[in-house]
């Protein structure tokens, strides 16, 4: 135990470090557009803060490394021009200012293992670590409602309401001047199981000494054992477990016939030493290759507390040894998290660059709903390198601040190099970005265009869809307004941002918010949403048991 917390101290150590570094990346202005972020350019306005009211942005040519989605607005040239009403007299900007940045770039991710492992943390009566808070996460945990596209690729969802000041306290100065905009992209439900390609499943287990807790490896024998009788006859299964050294306990193996000898493998599996990430997934990507099936969906899939101490511990090295098997046969790899004390940055990290992504399971319950109802469903590819981007209309947009996805960013100049990474996304997925964004003083018209782009898993082939928001579809307010999975959307949102420290401009308070989200699961009936309202009761009793009574005064900050 006290090695583990050793570790558990280093590893967040390493966590702020990774993420301070990113947020110091991004400069003045974070614009997004459907799930991940991007940051470039600055500018100021009188009170020191990026404004969007004047300026140009380079695109790129057709033979540049890619090129930005089409403006909301053309861009203008020349000089940065000063905000309406600021400009003195005789004054003219210098000319190598650079043009404050209107467009938000960023990579699908539909992970929403930090809002899972926040769950299990406050249930044990500690708050998660800040740097463990992942907003897009969180949101990303409920269904949104929206309309899904008939055939493959996505359809493109774009709403809002006006923010107003919460009653909670913590409303910012200004937070009435301020809306929420949601960029929400889907793409078409599951097929029924019969019809989905065969899967070819590695099963990469972390049997290291930490796995011993309660809800550890136990949980994982219980969710492959009820996987077992989830997938068809002609899936393929193999196992591999890993502690200090890894080992093949199951080569590929058909289910049909099988499943009797795949439930005693399983539950042979019990705790040994070290862990050895690395090993782990050298040999499970190995052992995919080898098991390689055309035409199925070949995916390895990685149970772990992802307390990784021995071999190579840093992601980038881990799959720079596995690179060329993942990308040669398009074996993508999903990461299933569990125990108390868990490395959710590490397998982010893993997943986000392993063309795949994380979940976190913190009982049978949460183990059903993964393996059972989730999985099996979900193991087609409906997008690779799926990336989104926004722009923002600067003549009616003041101000915007991107809710999450510091760490999903892409270069603007990059949304159309099919050569970037982006986020891979299955059938009847949801992927939501929310912004905070000040409208200018009679603003009419455009609001922000957002566009997702995507490559088909078959063919390869880069298509493209767009959505477009006007000032009409977000002039209603937000809270008690008619669009609950909205305000669902805001709740997770805010109860994120405040769980971190953050400053959005109208967040209530956590006493507001878990009353909010009561009423909210009543008018939904949805039993999410009322665990979602547990968990923020239990953040607000933790909070002001540590003499936080007062919630912090949240502030109009720019993105940057």
């Amino acid at each position: 135990m006290n090695q583990a917390g050793r570790r558990h101290e280093k590893r967040a150590g390493d966590r702020a470090g990774y993420r301070a570094g990113g947020r110091a990346g991004a400069v003045a202005l974070l614009l997004a557009g459907a799930m991940a972020l991007t940051a470039c350019g600055a500018g100021s306005g009188s009170d020191g803060t990026p404004d969007l009211s004047s300026g140009s942005r380079k695109g790129q040519s057709s033979t540049g490394g890619g090129q930005p989605a089409p403006d909301a607005v053309a861009p203008e040239t020349g000089r940065s021009a000063a905000p309406e009403g600021d400009a003195e007299s005789g004054a003219s900007a210098a000319p190598d200012v650079k043009a404050p940045d209107y467009l938000s770039t960023f990579a699908l991710d539909v992970d929403t293992a930090s809002y899972g492992y926040a769950r299990r943390t406050l249930g044990d009566g500690r708050l998660p670590a800040a740097e463990d808070v992942r907003p897009e996460e969180f949101v990303n945990s409920f269904r949104q409602g929206y309309e899904r596209p008939e055939g493959n690729g996505f359809s493109v969802n774009v709403d809002g309401a006006r923010i107003g000041s919460g009653t909670g306290g913590g409303g910012g100065t200004g937070a009435s001047d301020w809306s929420l905009l949601r960029v929400g992209l889907a793409t078409r439900t599951a097929p029924p199981a019969s019809e989905r390609p065969p899967a070819a499943l590695t099963f990469v287990v972390d049997i290291s000494g930490s796995m011993s807790e309660t809800g550890r490896l136990d949980l994982v024998r219980k969710s492959l054992t009820i996987l077992t009788d989830e997938l068809r006859d002609d899936d393929s299964l193999s196992l591999v477990t890993f502690s200090n050294e890894a080992e093949t306990r199951l080569p590929m193996t058909r289910v049909k016939g099988n499943r009797n000898r795949i439930k005693d493998v399983v539950a042979e599996m019990e705790p040994a030493q070290s862990t050895n990430v690395e090993a782990g997934i050298t040999r499970g990507y190995e052992e995919s290759v080898e098991g390689h099936r055309e035409g199925a969906t070949n995916r390895v899939v990685l149970l772990s507390d992802a307390l990784a101490n021995t071999g190579d511990t840093e992601a980038e090295g881990i799959l720079r040894k596995i690179d060329s098997a993942r990308r040669e046969y398009g074996i993508t790899l999903f990461g299933v998290g569990v125990g108390s004390d868990y490395g959710d940055a590490f397998m982010e990290q893993l997943t986000n660059k392993g063309d795949g992504n994380t979940t976190y399971v913190g009982d049978e319950t949460q183990a059903r709903k993964v393996f059972v109802d989730q999985l099996p469903a979900h193991l087609e590819i409906r997008a690779r390198d799926a990336k989104a981007q926004v722009a923002f209309d600067r003549k009616n947009v003041q101000q915007f601040r991107l809710i999450g996805y510091e760490n999903r960013k892409v270069a603007d100049e990059d949304f159309r190099n099919d050569g970037v990474d982006g986020g891979e996304v299955g059938p009847g997925h949801t992927v939501t970005a929310l912004y905070a964004v000040r409208l200018r003083e009679g603003a009419s018209g455009t609001v922000a265009k957002a566009t997702v782009r995507w490559l088909d898993p078959k063919t390869r082939k880069a298509e493209e869809e767009t959505g477009t928001v006007t000032t009409g579809s977000v002039d209603g307010t937000l809270w008690g307004g008619e669009n609950d999975r909205l305000q669902v959307a805001a709740v997770a949102a805010y109860f994120a941002d405040r769980l971190r420290g953050g400053d959005l401009p109208g967040a209530p308070g956590l006493g507001e918010l878990a009353s909010r989200a009561s009423g909210l699961a009543e008018s939904t009936e949805d039993s999410a949403v009322e665990k979602l309202a547990t968990a923020i009761g239990q953040a607000d009793r933790l909070q002001r048991g540590a003499g936080a009574d007062d919630e912090p005064e949240a502030s109009e900050g720019e993105i940057g």
